[in-house]
């Protein structure tokens, strides 16, 4: 484990694990790099696995609001590739890292070899929108640990509660988000809400694997006409492969692990 600063002031905790080509996982919001904690052992089996946690999640610090919403994250994930010495990388983005890592492969497609962005939408639809508003109002009013309880009612499928190991993962995720602060949660979600990602999908040079959970109810597959989801996602990205996940919710790196490293591995190796 270890610490960089960057030249716009944000301090990043990261840690590697494995050996091999580098594999950058981007967590999703709210957890900070535990967001990958079932799938870095598995893909560790196979790359360098690179975790890390955004400013103001888990031990990583800001230096206040960096500009440029999407963009500028974008810009910091660059910058922190490049004072690590790493790159091109390969790099798998759920959620709202699946954004920043479209964001990325955009503006800098020399840092990115290949693509894998999971459980995302290019923009948000109304209704996604106000399921954000309830999460931040709770993040603010009563904390993180309500977030937690209203992203797990959204974020899993419904057999998932019905699994022997579904409360531990929910106790973990308690842990993972008490790390965040409110107010990063809620910047990070207004960033969200503010990009429209469909303009670039068409200049994504980077082969792409799009992983989709067939019930996600945060991000879904088809969104209403306000959103850009997977349906056109998949169609619009020039080099891209999609898999549908079966029972499986938006935190398919939770659920499906070894089915998302499959995934992954199989495309890696093509």
């Amino acid at each position: 484990m270890s610490l960089v600063k960057l030249p716009g002031g944000e301090t990043i905790w990261y840690k590697t694990t494995g050996s091999g080509a580098p594999f950058l996982q981007i967590h999703g919001s709210a957890f900070g790099h535990k967001n990958f904690a079932r799938m870095t052992p598995l893909m560790a089996e196979h790359f360098e696995v690179i975790d890390f946690d955004l400013p103001g999640y888990g031990e990583s610090i800001g230096a206040g609001a960096r500009p440029g919403g999407m963009a500028g994250l974008a810009e910091m994930v660059f910058e922190f590739l490049q004072a690590t010495g790493r790159g091109p990388v390969n790099l798998h983005g759920t959620s709202f890292g699946a954004m920043i890592g479209l964001s990325l492969a955009a503006a800098h497609p020399e840092a990115v070899d290949r693509l894998v962005l999971s459980c995302f939408l290019a923009r948000y639809d109304l209704a996604a929108r106000m399921m954000r508003k309830t999460w931040k109002r709770a993040a603010l009013d009563s904390g993180m640990e309500a977030v937690t309880d209203l992203t797990s009612v959204a974020g899993f499928a419904r057999g998932y509660y019905e699994r022997a190991e579904a409360q531990a993962q929910f106790d973990e995720m308690y842990v993972a988000f008490a790390a965040t602060k409110p107010e990063a949660f809620v910047a990070g979600t207004q960033i969200i809400e503010g990009t429209d990602l469909e303009p670039l999908l068409a200049s994504v040079r980077s082969p792409t694997l799009l992983l989709a959970g067939a019930e996600d109810n945060m991000t879904p597959f088809n969104p209403a006409p306000s959103g850009c989801g997977f349906s056109t996602i998949a169609k619009v990205i020039p080099d891209s492969e999609l898999h549908v996940l079966p029972d499986c919710g938006h935190y398919l790196v939770l659920e499906q692990p070894e089915q998302a490293t499959q995934l992954i591995t199989a495309f890696m190796a093509r």
